[in-house]
């Protein structure tokens, strides 16, 4: 047994809904409270000095100053494997550039393709877990990680098989995603049906066969693959016995009650959610998750997140960090901004970035500090946990506890 402590504050979110809007007085505050661990998980969560005295065998980690305790967050949709780099994307964008014109030209999301298949696994397997480094420093504890950057069957299994490699080389939980379907890549000769036809009959049954992966994604968009063709594809993965999501709504309507239909996971993107998909996304369990820094990067208008939490939607945050459309990768610059613009509250922000993500990969022993959940919390050196999403991710993480082992 462990227990660590006294916390000027604990933020448990222990008794928050998994769906719906959150007002901020339903954040219960443990003050002067510890965390007591055993085996990798929490046993009791409350006042410091009541814990020491009941357990005087524990072993006792004293924090010193004023520290605030929250569960690790959860980054549910990342593609930080890839290689190379699009900053002449972003100036080209900033520069009134359309997408197509950026493509033409040699960017977009096949300039990473080619860069990724060209790069040596040791290159990826590198910056992957620099990328990881940088993630756990934030209080992130928990990250999903699409493939999508090979689309052939060599590749895509490369990238798989480095982020399982890189599992083993960081404490950190990876959620590995097999997006294959990102777009029908340009030396595929035939359409979009038998590219993801070849997905299915090729990559998926060695995906499968190697435990690369337990999850598949497709974007639906009319520059990637359109929505019946999707909806026939995601059915089969999930006879294939994967769980699904979806890049759905980034920038035209209709996808998100596809990922419903489906019974997906998530639906993650929706700037372009209408108002009666909304409705229909809050009537179901596939989270709505929002992706900032898309629309960061892109000058696009945000998720509807407010809209969503209203109607009772489960809403998650994630950075979808990639080298294209969202390179920043705080997620909690991106969800404190996004919490500006779509009025949301401290508490809506904090959900959505740990158990309600984590409802979106199917964990649930992570996200909230309880006890017989995963001993995984992120510290701060302030007296008020308000100051992490006030100082909009400038305000660094002070320690990170995976397994309640001290990692960061």
């Amino acid at each position: 047994m462990k227990l660590i402590g006294p916390f000027k504050q604990i933020v448990t979110l222990a008794n928050l809904p998994l769906r719906g809007k959150i007002s901020d007085d339903q954040i219960d505050i443990i003050s002067n409270g510890g965390i007591l661990m055993d085996n990798g998980l929490i046993n009791n969560v409350g006042d410091f000095k009541t814990l020491k005295n009941n357990n005087p065998d524990a072993e006792t980690v004293i924090i010193e100053g004023d520290q605030i305790a929250l569960p690790g967050f959860v980054d549910s949709h990342t593609h930080i494997c890839f290689g190379g780099n699009r900053a002449n994307d972003f100036a080209m964008r900033n520069a009134g550039k359309t997408y197509l014109e950026i493509a033409e030209s040699g960017g977009g999301i096949w300039s990473s393709v080619q860069h990724t298949r060209n790069a040596s696994e040791e290159e990826l397997l590198k910056t992957l877990l620099e990328r990881i480094h940088f993630l756990i420093s934030l209080g992130i504890t928990t990250i999903e990680i699409k493939s999508g950057y090979g689309l052939d069957v060599e590749n895509e299994l490369k990238m798989l098989r480095i982020i399982k490699k890189a599992q083993s080389l960081t404490p950190s939980k990876l959620v590995p995603t097999c997006l294959s379907a990102h777009l029908k890549p340009r030396d595929f000769e035939g359409s979009n049906q038998e590219y993801l036809d070849y997905i299915l009959t090729e990559i998926l049954p060695k995906v499968k066969e190697e435990n690369l992966a337990e999850r598949v994604d497709i974007f639906i968009e009319k520059s990637a693959f359109q929505p019946e063709e999707s909806k026939a594809f995601l059915l089969k993965t999930k006879d294939l016995g994967f769980d699904i999501t979806v890049h759905a709504d980034q920038f035209t309507p209709g996808s998100s009650r596809i990922a419903v239909e489906v019974g997906a996971k998530s639906a993650d993107h929706l700037e372009a959610t209408i108002d009666e998909d909304i409705e229909f996304l809050a009537k179901s369990d596939t989270v709505a998750t929002a992706l900032p820094g898309a629309s960061l990067g892109l000058g696009e208008k945000f998720t509807p997140a407010r809209k969503l939490l209203d109607a009772g939607a489960i809403v998650a945050i994630a950075s979808d960090w990639n080298p294209g459309s969202a390179p920043m990768g705080n997620l909690i610059t991106q969800a404190s901004i996004l919490a500006t613009f779509e009025k949301l509250t401290t508490a809506e922000v904090l959900a959505g970035m740990t158990f309600r993500a984590a409802y979106a990969l199917s964990l649930e022993n992570i996200g909230k500090l309880e006890p017989g959940k995963k001993a995984d919390f992120v510290t701060f050196k302030t007296d008020n946990f308000q100051n992490v999403l006030y100082n909009q991710g400038s305000l660094n993480a002070e320690n990170v506890y995976i397994d309640g082992n001290l990692i960061h």
